[in-house]
């Protein structure tokens, strides 16, 4: 793969007006996160927390809570991690972002050796399930509220046909679903090791394809939660994943520790 862009960068190169350097970097920078949110999200909180509400509702709603929250999220990270090298020599955050995905896959590393290779992802499932139960337990009285407005909307649309497609989707962005969808994945991405790891990239690659390469990866990932997610997170080995995760980790630390030394 690398030999393939190395070929092709020169062409891109010039149809954009660039040199070869710059496309090969933002290659790399898109790739890195678009891997480290498909290593970090897979089996996640987030992903659960799409793939359960999915089973209950609309999976165009709950796709589209989850996936422009982690969209903001990831957003919102680039543009912290851009800022850092302003505030520290861009030699510095590079050692930082090296550390830290040390730190990261050493942890990983750790949770996967001492995991037994039967387990799975149900206790998490069970977690986030209960979480979901009382969240919509407390919002019951809101939702009926919210009902009442829904029904008034709908004879609104019905005498007003040419607004319809409007309406429809106004009501989609400010359905209870959709914003219980959006509110949680927000907070069970606060703080979350791939929120850290796309703050420390951005702040040593090109920002902007970092967040190209984590929105798809988000976005791929929030895909296949709705889809069948919670049946793929029972299927798959959560220390293959973890291992997985934590070799990727230590992977990106010597890259940032080879840019900090010789770049």
């Amino acid at each position: 793969m690398e030999r393939a862009i190395q070929a092709v960068a020169p062409a891109v190169a010039n149809a954009f007006g660039t040199s070869p350097e710059i496309v090969g970097d933002a290659y790399k920078s898109f790739a890195m996160s678009f891997m480290m949110i498909i290593f970090s999200e897979i089996g996640d909180k987030t992903f659960l927390i799409a793939a359960i509400m999915a089973m209950k509702h609309s999976r165009s709603v709950v796709f589209s809570g989850a996936f422009t929250s982690l969209a903001v999220m990831t957003v919102l990270s680039a543009l912290l991690g851009h800022a850092v090298p302003a505030l520290i020599p861009k030699k510095y955050t590079s050692f930082l972002a090296a550390f830290l995905f040390i730190v990261f896959g050493g942890k990983l590393l750790h949770e996967g050796i001492n995991m037994d290779a039967a387990t799975g992802v149900e206790d998490e499932i069970e977690e986030v399930e209960s979480e979901l139960a009382a969240k919509e337990l407390s919002a019951e009285s809101d939702n009926l509220e919210s009902g009442l407005a829904n029904k008034k909307t709908s004879k609104l649309s019905r005498k007003q046909g040419k607004f319809d497609g409007i309406l429809n989707l106004v009501s989609l962005f400010a359905s209870p679903v959709w914003v219980q969808t959006f509110v949680m994945t927000f907070l069970g991405e606060w703080g979350d090791r791939s929120q850290i790891a796309t703050i420390a990239m951005a702040a040593g690659q090109d920002y902007w394809f970092v967040i190209i390469g984590a929105i798809i990866g988000h976005g791929l990932c929030t895909l296949a939660a709705v889809i069948g997610g919670k049946l793929l997170a029972s299927k798959i080995s959560l220390r293959t994943i973890t291992l997985a995760g934590g070799a990727a980790f230590f992977v990106f630390a010597i890259i940032y520790f080879y840019e900090a030394i010789y770049v």
